[in-house]
């Protein structure tokens, strides 16, 4: 599950994975084929990128009113060639993007391609290049294959249209091991120096520094059986109650154990060296098999004051282990989408553990083109909605009759002969909420996701996001989502709903439409 930078693997979109939607075609190919018969592909009111591929996401910074979007990108993809840049799209909401071209280019400097990283703005000139110069530090490898990751500066001038070097060497050398990588850097106010969180293996290295130059190590904080904790994470958050909990993350790879490879996440405490959990075992912002390499940024207020108490996040829909499996490189001739920007915040449960919650990012509101109202729904067995899309949300709340309702939920994406379709909903009698889209095409990996649900509360609110080539699923108090890659073919737009065991309530449907214009 490594975050690799580049794509290293076969140019062939899996035909076995896909179906009826990909024939064996290598990306040149897929070039002279992107006004194919498949139509368009490309997602209504999610982030994509223009050309070719992208993979990891940067944490978003704020300039000038809007924040600051880097994204790996390779712009020789199509042609085979591997290697990333910096690409820069701006946004005042995290939603509609400008895009601005590549920032952080690749291949100018002995140590090749940019990998991921972090940037910061340097108010203070701590680095030397100027009050508010952007500053980034991002992995390189110079010798592929050897133990030779290690973190680089650089820094920009322009508001992070455009990076130079700071010389050719790294500014924290790899010390001999093969995982050295992904720093994410914050600011710790309190004691007036930088920390970054690494990539190292089985550990997240902890680093301060005055310059953003010079690093010395602080600690390390390790967890087995999670992979490579990649694409690390560390904020402070500040819960309804008033505590202020720090959070340390990554995104990690529990399916060897049953659980997700997502963004895990540990609550607790952090004294500016050592970061002390409260618990062992992680906890995980997204339960479905594509929602990777996730960042998270504050959320600014158009003045640019932030908002202790909340975040923004989001990810890269993708997973390692089919990277290359998606309709818009033959229909779009790119290969890169990410998540909705969701909003977390700092929740406690009825046991006293803290935990992230997610909903949709309130922005995503001002972007709605058309709703449908359809009030109460009974169901007793199988309803076909008045309605049919291939991009929008549904919210409302799935009701059930505790002992008597096994199973109830929606059928998306639906072929209008029934024979495809993404299937959402609660199975009572087991007492989980399930995504299944083994029913329809899909890149390959899980077909069905499972989590937890209080069978005898009779009701579950639900969120379900649904774009050209994904389906977000938010559940009840947000603790729970879950993202999928699914791709209908074109016409596969019906919406369903059923209930088995005796009827149900789909209780205050209400059907939005989104455009980015």
């Amino acid at each position: 599950m490594a975050a690799r930078p580049v794509t290293r693997r076969a140019a062939l979109l899996g035909a076995s994975a896909l179906g009826a939607l990909a024939l064996p075609v290598t990306r040149a190919e897929a070039k002279s084929k992107s006004a194919s018969a498949l139509g368009s592909y490309r997602a209504a009111y999610h982030f994509t990128i223009p050309d070719n591929w992208k993979n990891d996401p940067q944490r978003p910074i704020w300039i000038d009113g809007a924040y600051a979007y880097f994204t790996l990108y390779n712009a020789d993809y199509i042609t085979g060639a591997e290697g990333t840049s910096w690409r820069l799209a701006t946004s005042s909401d995290l939603v509609k993007y400008a895009d601005q071209g590549v920032a952080l280019p690749k291949d100018t400097t002995p140590a090749g391609d940019a990998w991921s990283g972090s940037a910061v703005v340097d108010d203070d000139n701590t680095a030397g290049f100027g009050a508010g110069a952007v500053i980034a530090l991002v992995t390189m490898e110079p010798d592929a294959g050897t133990n030779s990751q290690a973190q680089y500066l650089w820094y920009s001038t322009d508001k992070g249209r455009s990076f130079e070097p700071h010389g050719t060497g790294p500014v924290l050398p790899n010390p001999g091991v093969k995982d050295f990588r992904d720093p994410k850097v914050v600011r710790d106010t309190e004691r007036g120096r930088w920390v970054m969180a690494l990539a190292e293996r089985d550990k997240i290295g902890l680093y301060t520094s005055g310059d953003l130059k010079s690093w010395t190590y602080r600690s390390g904080f390790v967890r087995d059986g999670y992979g490579t904790l990649e694409c690390p994470d560390l904020f402070r958050i500040e819960a309804a109650d008033g505590t202020r909990r720090w959070v340390l993350a990554a995104s990690a790879n529990g399916t060897a154990s049953g659980l997700p490879a997502t963004y895990a996440y540990w609550t607790g405490d952090f004294d500016g060296a050592t970061f002390t959990a409260d618990a062992d075992a992680p906890q995980w912002l997204d339960h479905g098999p594509d929602w990777y390499a996730a960042v998270t940024c504050e959320k600014r207020a158009a003045d640019g004051s932030v908002d202790p108490a909340a975040r923004y996040a989001f990810a890269w829909t993708n997973n390692w282990e089919y990277p290359h499996n998606t309709p818009t490189l033959i229909a779009d001739g790119f290969n890169g989408t990410d998540s909705v920007t969701r909003e977390i915040t700092l929740q406690r449960d009825g046991d006293g553990t803290y935990f992230l919650a997610s909903r949709p990012t309130p922005a995503l509101d001002a972007y709605a083109t058309r709703t449908v109202r359809l009030g109460d729904v009974t169901v007793d067995g199988s309803t076909t909605l008045d309605y049919t899309g291939t991009s929008y949300e549904i919210r409302g709340e799935l009701r059930w009759t505790p002992g008597t309702t096994e199973n109830v939920g929606l059928q998306l994406r639906k072929a209008p002969g029934g024979t495809r379709h993404v299937d959402v909903g609660v199975y009572v009698a087991g007492g989980y909420a399930y995504v299944n889209r083994g029913g329809t095409l899909y890149p390959g990996g899980t077909r069905e996701t499972h989590t937890p649900v209080a069978a005898d509360a009779g009701k579950l609110a639900v969120r379900i996001l649904v774009d050209r080539t994904t389906v977000e699923v938010f559940l009840g108090d947000g603790r729970h989502v879950h993202t999928h890659q699914a791709f209908g073919l074109p016409g596969d737009d019906v919406v369903a709903l059923y209930a088995s065991g005796g009827p149900a309530v789909f209780g205050d449907v209400e059907i939005v439409e989104y455009g980015l214009g």
